[in-house]
Parts: structure tokens; sequence; C-alpha cells
């Protein structure tokens, strides 16, 4: 009977896609708060006397890979997968959403106190304490940050399956990119007309909605778990899809770790990932000391990556959900930003080249994620999806805390940016052999990663 229940409620159009509107508000309203930071790069390392904080590029670049600093060192996003596929995708969401709120609360702190000369040391660091404290809150943020993807991507599964899956991913990435757009084009003007802490303030808002968008979802994902005659039955874990065989164990972690599919989907979210959402917490400040483009507007030449994604991720989707081909799709995503790296790395200058390649930066920023996460649950199954997104995420953490710092040294030691740009371009090269790896390892195990994601039902 409930499974009866719940494909009544997925063949619901109109329920399914208020679900993903719902869902996909509070991940944009992270997204948004992830990258609010990254104009503001030139005005954190302005002297206190000018409105800055006196930060050096070593520091900002510290602070940019902080989000994984938990995560990663305290194995927090392995275990947030776990707490999903334990307690569900209401339980999860909901206090990853207050983990956010928390995180950001203490970043506005360490931005606006003022620490006099007082530095603190970690992982070989001497940091002033406006980054420490700043560094703590981004990283207590990045726990809900990335417990908010992996519960998203679960609720879209759960909803989705057998229906539009890579058509509702490519929507909710486009929503989440359109966070990360609006992030980078109004919050250095909103600092430079306001205070350094007034985007941070705005951000603390808009995690309120999502916290609260969230809430309206769980009312909305416990008719799962209601008979018809209104009673909610008694389970254990009310928001699991099924029981019984189909429950989560402890063994199904080990069947993960032995797919090939897995790691090469890991490994080429590590090196694919790492070559773009660190880029664009850097691109702000490129564009204005390589390509002289004016601090007011550069923010918005950076999110011209993200923009561009809000109608093609969706697009490629659609193509994925009734075409296949997920994995050609894949590698060429990889493939143009490979291109736009080492593009970047040329010396080459001028507002229109670095247009051009912001452009082709967005159409391969659609193409892949669009293919690549409905890949994922047709090699892991629904109970223990959630895990496998957290370890996906926690491996992918390693990258996104590691290339900020090397981009940040890299850019003190040789200012025109050709070292840090060289390191993305190597990263993104990489991504397009391990995507071609994958195409082989599926013609061997018939994942089915080249076929359509839309089936009919019976």
């Amino acid at each position: 009977m409930q499974q009866a229940i719940q494909k009544r409620l997925n063949d619901n159009p109109i329920a399914r896609w208020t679900v993903l509107f719902i869902v996909a508000t509070a991940m944009m309203m992270g997204y948004f708060v992830n990258d609010v930071m990254s104009p503001l790069e030139t005005m954190l390392e302005q002297p206190r006397s000018a409105g800055g904080l006196g930060w050096t590029p070593a520091d900002y670049g510290f602070f940019s890979g902080a989000s994984g600093l938990i995560n990663v060192f305290l194995l927090m996003l392995f275990f947030s997968g776990l707490i999903l596929d334990k307690m569900g995708i209401r339980f999860t969401g909901t206090l990853a959403c207050s983990l956010m709120v928390a995180g950001t609360l203490i970043k506005l702190y360490g931005i606006t106190a003022d620490f006099g000369e007082h530095e603190f040391a970690l992982f070989g660091f001497q940091l002033p304490m406006s980054v420490a404290v700043a560094s703590l809150g981004f990283a207590v943020f990045g726990v809900g940050y990335e417990m908010t993807g992996i519960t998203v991507s679960k609720a879209m599964v759960r909803w989705f399956t057998g229906h539009e899956l890579a058509l509702a991913m490519g929507i909710q990435l486009a929503m989440a990119r359109l966070g990360t757009a609006a992030a980078l084009s109004i919050s250095a003007p909103i600092a430079r007309h306001f205070t350094l802490s007034t985007p941070l303030l705005v951000s603390l808002s808009f995690l309120i909605i999502g916290l609260l968008a969230f809430l309206v979802f769980c009312v909305m994902d416990r008719r799962f778990d209601t008979v018809p005659n209104g009673e909610e039955q008694q389970e254990p874990r009310p928001d699991t899809v099924s029981h019984g065989e189909d429950e989560f164990r402890w063994s199904d972690i080990g069947q993960t770790l032995r797919s090939p599919g897995f790691w090469l989907i890991t490994l080429f979210c590590v090196l694919f990932y790492s070559a773009v959402s660190p880029f664009l917490k850097f691109s702000t400040k490129l564009m204005e000391m390589k390509y002289g483009v004016d601090a007011d507007i550069a923010g918005f030449f950076s999110s011209i990556a993200p923009f561009g994604t809000i109608l093609m991720t969706p697009l490629f989707g659609f193509i994925y959900d009734k075409y296949g081909k997920g994995l050609t799709l894949v590698i060429t995503g990889a493939l143009l930003l490979t291109i736009v790296h080492f593009g970047f790395a040329l010396p080459l200058h001028g507002s229109a080249i670095a247009i051009a390649l912001m452009i082709v930066l967005s159409i391969g920023y659609s193409i892949a994620p669009a293919a690549l996460w409905p890949c994922v649950p047709k090699i892991i199954p629904l109970k223990c999806l959630g895990t496998a997104y957290s370890m996906i995420f926690f491996i992918q953490n390693f990258g996104r805390t590691v290339i900020p710092t090397l981009v940040g040294k890299a850019n003190e030691t040789d200012p025109s940016y050709t070292s840090s740009m060289l390191i993305f371009g190597f990263t993104a090269l990489g991504a397009v052999i391990v995507a071609t790896a994958m195409m082989r390892v599926d013609r061997q195990k018939g994942y089915g990663l080249q076929k359509p994601n839309i089936r009919s039902l019976s």
C-alpha cells in the first residue's frame, strides 16, 4: 500500500513540480551565501582604514577553502549521508538549513568584530583572528551546505524516478546557479554602497527564507507516510522509500565502495568541480587585474557562467531524459572547461576575450552536471543513495579545500594568473580522462548511463 500511495503522488505533476520548486529554493539560498564573499576579495584585502580587513591573498585563499574543513577533516560530510539514510530527508534537511544559518552568523561576527592584532595558528597558517573566525563560520556553513545538497538530490530521486529526473535535477541546479549568479552580481555593489558586512546580512535573511521553504516541503513529504484514511503509518524512518529488504544496512556501504562506477563518478566530481567552484571565487579579481574590468562590474563578468547555466542546464537535462547519451554530455562539458582554463592562461587581454571564455565555461558548466547527477541513481540503489552522495561530496571537498589554497599561493608569486589558470586547466583535463574511462566501464557493467531516463509507467 505504501508503494501505491507513492506512485500516485509521483504521478501527480503538480505535486512533484511543487516539491521541486520548494526544495530548490532552499538550495538556491545556500548557493547565494556560498559565493557572496567571492566578489569582495579586493575589498577584504584593503587596509582597515580604507574599509577592508587587511587580508592577504593567502588569507583569502584559506577562507575560500574553509567550507570543507569540518566536512573533510572531521568526516562530517560522510556522517551527513549516514544521517540522511538513517533519519530521512525531512530531519536531515531541516538540520542542514539550520547549520547554514548558524555558520553565517559566525562568519558575520568574524567580519564585523574588531580583533585588533590577534592572530591564530592553524594547519601551518598564521591567520588574523578575523580570518580564523570567518573561516570557522564558513566551515559550519559548509556542513549544512553540503548536507542540503545531498538531501535535495535524494528528494529529487525520490519524487522524480521514472519521470523527468534529469530535467528536475537540471532545474534544481539552474535555480542554485541563480543564487550563485546573484551573489556574484550584487555582492560588491551592495558592499561598496553600504558596508562590507551588508551582503552577509542579506545572506542571513535569504537563508531564513530557505529554511522556511524546506519546512513547507516537510509538510508535503509527510503525505508519503499517510494511508488513504489519513492515519500515519508508524515507521522507524518515516521518509525512506521502502522497507524490509530495501532498508538501508551498514553492509550497503561496502557494496557502494566496491562499485567501479561509483569511484569514477567520484573522481570526476573531484576534478570537475575543483576546476569550477574555486575558480569562481577568484574570477572577480581575475577580471579586474588581468582583463582591466571595472571593479563594480567585474562580479557581473564572473556571473556569466552561473547565469548561463540557468537555461542550459535544464535543456541538457531534458536531452538526457529523452535521448540519453549521458556520458557523452559529461565528456563534452569537461572538455569545454579545459579549453576555457587554458585560454585564461594565455597572455591575451581585453574584456571581449574574458566574456567569450566565460560564455564557453557556462556551456561546459551546464552540460556536465545536467547529465552527471542523474547517472548516480543508475549505479547506486535508493536505499543507500544518501550515503553514496555524501561520500562523493566528501571526497570532492578535498579538491575544493586544497585547490583554493594552492591558487591563493600561486597568485601571490605569479600575479599574472598564468600559474593558477594552469592549475585549473590540468585539473579539468583530468576530468576529461576520467569521464572517458567511465564510458568504458559503463559498457562493461551495463549501468545504462547512455540510456534515456524517462520510462513509461504501467
